[in-house]
């Protein structure tokens, strides 16, 4: 199938996603408006197989030490799948499944498949990761640019999280969890409950970040655009909170945004 931009359409909501780059969500409309920062770094794209900072860009698997690109000196962040082109596999009026294969500088071979569900009133997307041969720690997140403002007032950031993972001056947890700070952000914070970050433009639309997963990543330090980013572990997660997938074990995480006009 074409790695063309795809358009999913539910009622007055239009979500166009981009194999080629990255397999990101371009763009997402409700009723016309544009929801999402528009630019090739920006829309929503998936982190994958880690999510965040790697300190150093090192990881182990067991006893083998890996090292990936200094994408984000010194650190390696946010995945390689995002730079790949992946593969449409289905397409239809509301949903789509791309693939990506994992390639160098990724050491282990697997695959990652993510559906896109589109409805009225919700974008539910699902990620998963598995394993060809040799196990491997791997980390699901996704991380949407959401304009800050939509042509009225900026948008407001409500959350209760149980805990922020404490940063320290390489913007990498320093392992301490303390009670959540005022923002402005760039930080990890805990929701054991699942996520559950709402993102209100008051007077036009409010919009609902939920997921089953325990961490949320929310970053507000740039004037355009409010990130929230729901995944599977914390920064630096592959070394502190490894999560590992074996060829019959995948990892899979779901994030679904529900919206409604105010």
């Amino acid at each position: 199938m074409s790695n063309d931009e795809i358009t999913l359409t539910a009622g007055d909501a239009e979500v166009a996603l981009v194999p080629g780059s990255g397999g990101r969500v371009r763009s997402l409309r409700i009723g016309g408006v544009e929801l999402l920062r528009q630019g090739e770094r920006y829309g929503c794209f998936p982190m994958v197989p880690w999510c965040g900072r790697i300190r150093d860009g090192k990881f182990r698997n067991g006893a083998t030490l890996h090292q990936m690109p200094l994408n984000s000196p010194p650190h390696a962040i946010h995945g390689t799948a995002r730079d790949g082109a992946w593969r449409v596999a289905r397409t239809g009026k509301n949903e789509a499944v791309l693939t990506y294969d994992l390639v160098e500088p990724w050491p282990y071979p697997g695959r990652v498949t993510q559906i896109a569900a589109l409805t009225e009133d919700s974008l539910t997307l699902t990620m998963s990761v598995e394993a060809y041969e040799s196990s491997f720690p791997a980390q699901i997140g996704w991380h949407p640019w959401f304009n800050r403002n939509l042509g009225q007032d900026d948008a407001r950031v409500d959350f209760t999280p149980a805990w922020q993972e404490e940063r320290g001056a390489d913007h990498l947890p320093t392992g301490n969890r303390i009670d959540p700070l005022p923002g402005p952000w760039d930080d990890c914070f805990g929701m054991p409950d699942g996520v559950h970050v709402t993102l209100s433009w008051p007077g036009q639309l409010e919009l609902t970040v939920a997921s089953r997963e325990e961490w949320v990543v929310v970053y507000d330090e740039q004037p355009e655009a409010v990130c929230v980013e729901p995944q599977t572990g914390p920064p630096d997660g592959l070394n502190t909170r490894p999560r590992l997938v074996t060829p019959i074990e995948p990892l899979e995480a779901t994030t679904t945004w529900t919206w409604r006009t105010l």
